[in-house]
């Protein structure tokens, strides 16, 4: 049993069944959507799709505060460690890595990646996704920023994931038509819609692709910022 809670946008904290603490996409404050008075008090592991604003706002303060093994592409690590952040794992699409009892294998995705500092626009690698594999055997999918592609098919056939972690705003990822494409490809029953909402140009809606994927026999599970899950 995984305890899932949505931080709002693109953020998540996932508490794994041996008690570890996995948080992606680490954009807290000033992200509209976040729950207020939630506390991050443990990081066992960090995972960074990609460098946008939006999914490292907050990756150097509490990587820093809470040492946590972090897991993103070659260049986003190579600049954290410019930021004092220890224990990085850089790696590449198709490559996989253990921290503690979660292993996980990045991903593509389509989107950019460049990551402000200060006044300056850097270069940071490739946008990225990754599977999750847990435990107890189950895998999710975490896409990450991108639109719809066809490799995603592939993903099935390697992993056969079971959750699937899909972006639906549109303007700046994939809309609900492609996310409802996205799952079909993917194969997983469960969806977990993200980065909807957020600002008034993410227009696309849970509602929407839940009544795209109804006749798949797709299961869109709509979270609320800080209530926890389980799955």
């Amino acid at each position: 049993m995984i305890e899932i809670i949505w931080l709002g946008h693109g953020t998540f904290q996932l508490k794994l069944e041996s008690g570890e603490i996995v948080l992606i996409d680490p954009w807290i404050n000033g992200n509209p959507k976040s729950p207020q008075g939630f506390k991050i008090d443990h990081i066992d592991t960090m995972l960074i799709t990609h460098g946008h604003f939006d999914h490292v706002a907050d990756a150097v303060q509490l990587a820093k505060k809470f040492k946590p093994k972090v897991i993103a592409n070659f260049e986003i690590c190579a600049w954290l460690e410019t930021k004092g952040v220890q224990n990085t794992g850089g790696m590449n699409k198709g490559g996989s890595q253990t921290a503690g009892s979660l292993k996980v294998t990045m991903t593509h995705a389509l989107h950019s990646s460049g990551i402000q500092d200060g006044t300056s626009m850097l270069y940071g690698g490739e946008a990225a996704g990754f599977i999750l594999h847990f435990a107890d055997g189950s895998k999710a999918y975490f896409a990450g920023d991108t639109s719809v592609f066809s490799d995603m098919a592939l993903y099935r056939e390697l992993y056969a994931p079971d959750l699937a972690f899909l972006p639906i705003g549109d303007h700046y990822t994939m809309d609900p038509r492609q996310a409802a494409l996205a799952a079909r490809l993917i194969g997983a029953k469960t969806v977990i819609p993200v980065h909807f909402g957020t600002f008034p140009i993410l227009t696309g809606t849970p509602a929407e692709l839940a009544d795209l994927v109804k006749a798949d026999g797709v299961h869109v599970w709509e979270l609320q910022p800080g209530t926890a899950v389980r799955w």
